[in-house]
């Protein structure tokens, strides 16, 4: 899996070995993402489920900093910890499960980007304490990734859906907190 843009483009970011629970984000997915993104210079990031680390990545190639990458699974860290080593300034990694983050958290982010896994039931109620949290702030902007299947409201608490990327039989949902 490659870096689609900016100034790590192009660099080979490992997945972890045996785990195919691991979904990497779409390569056509992630730079359309990124494109409507555009120019990250100033603006602070959150992967969470970061699995590989790639969307992390991807926002600091484009300038992102502070960018931070959440991670439950152990197995998965060092390789993730391995890729963040790929940008400078570094890409701060914890391993703890997303909603226990969301929770603890003290710091807001302007870019915030989930990409569970497609399985994962509580998507709807993530976003709300998301909402809640500490992590956000009034114009910050939550990414969500999730298969087709599953619907999401165009406004979830303070979060307002302003645009709708379709991608194969996945989606991601722009909302931005009003």
């Amino acid at each position: 899996m490659r870096i689609t843009g900016g100034e790590y483009s192009g660099r080979i970011v490992k997945m972890p070995e045996g785990d195919l629970r691991i979904r990497p984000s779409m390569d056509r997915m992630r730079q359309s993402v990124f494109d409507v993104l555009g120019d990250l210079q100033g603006y602070s990031f959150l992967d969470l489920f970061a699995g590989s680390g790639i969307l992390g990545l991807e926002a600091a190639s484009r300038g992102a900093n502070p960018v931070v990458c959440i991670e439950k699974d152990r197995k998965k860290f060092p390789v993730l910890l391995q890729n963040a080593s790929i940008a400078q300034p570094a890409i701060f990694c914890k391993a703890m499960p997303a909603e226990t983050f969301i929770l603890r958290n003290k710091q807001a982010f302007d870019i915030i980007f989930l990409d569970p896994p497609f399985d994962y039931k509580f998507k709807l109620q993530l976003l709300e304490r998301l909402d809640r949290s500490a992590s956000i702030h009034n114009g910050s902007l939550v990414l969500i990734h999730f298969p087709h299947e599953d619907k999401l409201p165009e406004q979830i608490s303070r979060l307002k859906c302003y645009d709708i990327r379709i991608f194969g039989r996945s989606i991601v949902h722009f909302y931005r907190r009003i």
